[in-house]
């Protein structure tokens, strides 16, 4: 793997995306794992990504440190645990093609909601409650256990509560820095931090910074309403990568 020069093509690409999803566009680094499953099986991907998001959070933290919503972040934690070890224990019989085709159709289905005003209509209306945030962040956990692919299950909740960007952004953040790190211990248990692995991951660590901090500086120089457009483009996009990736590997 580590002499083939598709892995490093796509490695540099997945994990630059990644970066500058956790610089602040929040949802662009669930394409990571995708990405990178092009040259190897999707788990070993997913192996292989996890420190390096670890390594991620650390940058993100430090630019969005004093911005988080710890009641929201405290609701979806909750979910995530529980998610992450239904991910644990169903981690050999469910297939990366069900995840993504499951995320990707929810994806979807929440942005092109957003798009067509359905959202806007309910502005008013209320915010989705503790259980929603508790069942979303179960989700987002799973999905993220899975394939790094937590981030659309965690918007659904998140994105309707009208959070300031940088309070989205801070709140985003420490949640998966969280639920990175609760992930080392199952990934661990079922043997992926193989030498190999971790080999791959400390070569791409200065990728995995710049990039990061180059989506710190970009996402800050775009305006609110903008910034809120370009996650649900993102979403869109997001959506349709992993509902084609998800039927394909199904077929």
């Amino acid at each position: 793997m580590l002499t083939d020069p598709l892995f490093w093509i796509v490695a540099i690409l997945a994990v630059s995306i990644v970066g500058i999803g956790k610089g602040g566009f929040v949802g662009l680094g669930v394409l990571g794992t995708p990405i990178l499953a092009v040259a190897m099986p999707p788990f070993q991907a997913a192996a292989i990504l996890l420190p390096i998001l670890c390594l991620q959070d650390v940058v993100s933290l430090a630019a969005y440190r004093g911005t988080v919503n710890r009641r929201i972040l405290l609701i979806s934690l909750i979910g995530a645990v529980l998610g992450t070890v239904a991910g644990y224990l169903l981690a050999s019989t469910v297939t990366d093609g069900h995840v993504r085709l499951i995320v990707g159709i929810v994806a979807l289905a929440f942005a092109v909601n957003w798009w067509i005003g359905l959202a806007q209509k309910r502005a008013d209306g209320p915010a989705p409650g503790p259980v929603a945030g508790v069942f979303w962040g179960a989700i987002a956990g799973f999905t993220s256990f899975i394939s790094h692919a937590g981030g659309p299950p965690f918007q659904i909740y998140t994105l309707p509560q009208k959070l300031e960007r940088d309070v989205l952004i801070g709140t985003t953040t420490w949640f998966f820095a969280i639920l990175n790190l609760v992930k080392v211990v199952p990934y661990a248990a079922l043997g992926e931090f193989s030498p190999e692995n971790l080999t791959a991951s400390a070569a791409l660590a200065p990728v995995a910074i710049l990039s990061t901090m180059f989506g710190v500086w970009l996402v800050r120089r775009v305006e609110q309403q903008r910034f809120y457009k370009i996650v649900y483009a993102l979403l869109v996009v997001v959506g349709l990568k992993l509902i084609f990736d998800g039927v394909m590997s199904l077929m």
